[in-house]
């Protein structure tokens, strides 16, 4: 059985020792909090790309989402079985669990497409991240999150100094490989390269984060009010520079293009990070409009006067970007008409 699963023999020490420690701990509550910032309202749809045992999607099941896990390993599946166990019926029923590779998702969700899909801590595990990343684009809805999480190639170097190991802090300058902390052979990635093959299979970045950087340089009491600290910092720490670019894996989010070939079909809303979304898009064709992503309680909202545009009755106070802008009657041209503001559909987000 190990031979044909190669994860059998550390599901045990991943479930019950990584996912166990402080960084584990703070690694799930980063993600989530990151997480929350982009995926639409429950129940939306969420695909977990190498889920293992659920520790990452089974807390947005218990939030109300729609969670299918895929994992190629019967060992981690198992796993995943038994945690879900534990959980209440309602969350289980909100969960299905699927054997497959991620690069074969599409065939065996039977080409459902998802409002999320997640894919943590597996592309440092492949050689060649372009087939499962088209794989992860393929399976997200128009409009839909790509969430990726994976080890930095900008950081090698920094465990094994801190280890005093100098001779490998040297060699890691410019590597791409390393020894995990399970003992098995990973790959990194750089942010930039990621965000190009997401570009190529019509995903377009919305932003990166650190995932833990403290607790990767410093042991850390398992004491349950020092971890909710220490979460605490390293989530904040996760959304800024320099910190964000010294952690050892990264978490990069994208959202699918929209499909304009496609009619009538169901938008997902975009959202803007929490600690981004004071900032507001103007359209340069209606003066004196704001369309404005608001916060998670509200819809988009169209606001200021005059009550017409152009002659043309303003929509109700709750509209779609699309909506409004549909609404506009051809003007004169303007000044840098040429500068445009692209907008996509907006329904109402969801709150944390």
């Amino acid at each position: 059985m190990t031979g044909d699963d190669p994860w059998a023999a550390l599901a045990g020490e991943f479930v019950e020792g990584a996912y166990a420690t402080v960084k584990g701990q703070v690694r799930t509550y980063v993600l989530h909090h990151q997480l929350l910032d982009h995926l639409p309202s429950p129940p939306a749809t969420v695909l977990d790309v190498g889920g293992g045992a659920g520790h990452q999607s089974f807390p947005l099941a218990r939030a109300g989402y729609e969670v299918t896990l895929l994992d190629p390993s019967p060992a981690m599946l198992a796993r995943a079985e038994h945690r879900l166990g534990r959980e209440a019926p309602e969350v289980r029923g909100r969960v299905r669990l699927l054997p497959a590779r991620g690069e074969d998702a599409a065939a065996a969700t039977e080409g459902q497409q998802f409002a999320a899909v997640l894919c943590h801590g597996v592309l440092m595990y492949v050689e060649d991240p372009d087939p499962l990343i088209g794989s992860l684009c393929a399976c997200t809805a128009p409009g839909g999150v790509v969430s990726v999480m994976a080890l930095n190639a900008a950081t090698l170097a920094i465990r094994p100094a801190l280890e005093h190991r100098w001779a490998d802090a040297l060699a890691a300058f410019g590597a791409r490989r390393e020894q995990g902390v399970l003992g098995v052979d990973t790959r990194a990635d750089t942010v930039a390269e990621l965000e190009e093959l997401l570009r190529a299979n019509e995903a377009e970045p919305a932003a990166w984060y650190g995932v833990w950087l403290f607790t990767d340089w410093m042991d850390v009491s398992a004491d349950p009010g020092e971890v909710r600290a220490v979460a605490a910092v390293e989530l904040e720490a996760s959304r800024r520079d320099p910190y964000r670019q010294l952690s050892r894996v990264f978490h990069l989010v994208a959202r699918a293009r929209p499909d304009s070939r496609a009619e009538n079909r169901r938008t997902l809303p975009i959202t803007a990070p929490r600690h981004q979304r004071s900032h507001s898009l103007r359209d340069p064709a209606a003066t004196g409009y704001r369309l404005r992503a608001a916060r998670r309680e509200a819809p988009l909202t169209l606001e200021g006067p005059p009550r017409t545009i152009r002659g043309v009755p303003a929509p109700a106070a709750t509209v779609t970007a699309s909506a409004a802008l549909a609404q506009l009657k051809p003007g004169p041209a303007r000044p840098r008409a040429s500068c445009r503001t692209r907008f996509r559909s907006v329904p109402s987000p969801t709150s944390t």
